[in-house]
Formats: C-alpha cells, structure tokens, sequence
C-alpha cells in the first residue's frame, strides 16, 4: 500500500527572496509571504477578460494574467466576447501560466506591456519568446517576485492534461491575496499552497472539465480541474470567493468540455459553503459578497 503523508505534516515552504527577484542578481534574503507594502487595503479592482484571462488593477500599476485577445485561437467555437484589454496604467506587469496558445497570446502581452512593461513567467518553461516586449523575466517555484511596489507574485505547483509545464500565481497586492490557476488539473500541491499563503481573498479555478482528443490514443477523461474539484480547491486553499474561468467552449473539434460546468460548480459551492460568482468576460469582480 503507498505510504502517504497528512498534509498536516508538510511544513510550509521556506520561501527565499533573492536579490534577482528584487534587483536582478545576487545574494539571497529571506521573506514571509506577506502583502505588499505599497497599496492600502480595498484598492485592487480585478476585471475577469477572456477565457482564462484577468487584469488586476491598482491606483499606479496593472497586471494582466493569460491575456487573450486574438479570435483565431478558439473561433466559432467560443462564443463568448474577447473583451478589449483596456488601458494598462502605470507599471505594467503580465504573467502567463504556460505556453499554449488560449493562455499565452503574444500579441496580447505586447499590446498590453507596450515598450516598458514586464513578462514575468516560470522558469519550467524554459526560454520564452515574445516580440515586442522589452523586459522579460523568469520565476522559479516558490519563489515571491516583487513587481514594483504594488504586487508581490509567486509561481506555485499546477500539472498540465498534457503534461507541459505549467505553474499557478499567487498575487498579491493592494491589501488582498488571490491565486490563479490557469488550466491545471487537480494535484496534491493544494494543502501546501494553502498552508503558506491562504487564506485567500478570491481564486480563479478552471472548472470545464475538458476531454482532449488532439492525441492518440485519447484519454476519456478530464484533462482540466472539473466543477467539483474546483470547489474542492478553493475549500483547501481558504478562498472567500471562487471565480469560474476556462469555460464556455462548443463544438471545437477534438475538445468537449462539460455543457454544465458552470451551474455544477455553483451546486457544488452552495453544498459546501464556497461562495461562486461567476463573471461574464469584462465584468468586475465584487469584494462585497
């Protein structure tokens, strides 16, 4: 029988902030996971775009994660608007979870970051190429990344339905703490993630449950978290609110996601007490819910 260790037991990470997180290079310092030193309380507005996409918004900086502004990508097939990614005002910062085409649009990033703004994105991708933006940085796991004096963002665990790498953010900024998860699976890394830096104000959950046939042989099952693991995930992780995003797609050839998702995942948050507010793409999150 495997052995398995109670999550309990895990000690939370040591998290070590070195000075190329800060400056560029050089010596390693230690810091807790704390917010930002910048921003007051209850300034971070956070606006849901397309698909999978977020921007986070504060008084002097914005930060934009899985920017997805080009049509081609799902077509038809996602008849949901791409919202415009408005203005990106003062420091401009983009995170991408990982390299596929829905989650990282280049396009999208260069528009959003013009000739200043920074890419940050994890460093299990390897090299990341993206045209027209000037500054571009890796993050390594566990590892806080100060943005400026506005957001503090952490690469965590997430495992990709095909296996490429892939990682979730932990941001923070502007009094508040939040996690977005890309389209990762369910995995194991959640109790950790939880214990060092939950509880969390929101966290944005893939909840389609999709099924890939784009390789053979195709699995049949769930390549993306589904609604009741979603809930599962922001139950674990502390999350006062649970926002749905990666869903919505019909008829795509090779990729079927649940026709219900939305409606299991807000079943499955009254059942166990998880708050759902599902935002249609441009819509603004809420805090007072």
């Amino acid at each position: 029988m495997p052995t398995h260790l109670n999550p309990q037991d895990i000690p939370p990470v040591k998290i070590a902030l070195t000075r190329r997180s800060l400056l560029g290079g050089g010596a390693t310092a230690l810091l807790a996971s704390a917010p930002p030193f910048a921003a007051e309380a209850g300034t971070l507005r956070i606006q849901r775009l397309a698909w999978a996409g977020i921007k986070l918004v504060l008084p002097d900086a914005t930060l934009g994660v899985d920017l997805l502004a080009d049509p081609s990508v799902w077509g038809a097939a996602l008849p949901d608007p791409l919202p415009d990614l408005g203005d990106f005002k003062g420091d401009r910062y983009a995170l991408i979870t990982h390299r596929h085409s829905d989650h990282f649009d280049a396009k999208a990033v260069a528009r959003a970051l013009g000739d200043q703004g920074l890419l940050l994105y994890p460093a299990s991708l390897g090299a990341i190429v993206a045209p027209g933006v000037s500054r571009v940085r890796s993050a390594p796991l566990w590892e806080p990344q100060m943005l400026g004096g506005a957001f503090v963002a952490t690469a965590v665990p997430a495992v990709d339905g095909y296996g490429d790498p892939q990682a979730s953010w932990v941001i923070s900024g502007g009094g508040r703490r939040i996690l977005h998860a890309g389209d990762t699976l369910w995995h194991g890394a959640w109790w950790q993630v939880g214990r060092q830096f939950g509880p969390f104000d929101a966290v944005f959950l893939p909840i389609n449950g999709a099924r890939f046939a784009w390789r053979e042989p195709a699995a049949e099952v769930s390549s993306v978290m589904t609604p009741d693991q979603a809930v599962a995930a922001a139950k674990i992780l502390g999350a006062r609110i649970l926002v749905p995003i990666h869903y919505g797609v019909r008829g795509a050839d090779g990729y079927e996601e649940m026709s219900d998702a939305l409606q299991r995942t807000q079943a499955e948050g009254a059942r166990r007490g998880v708050t759902v507010q599902a935002l249609k793409p441009g819509a603004w999150l809420n805090w007072d819910v």
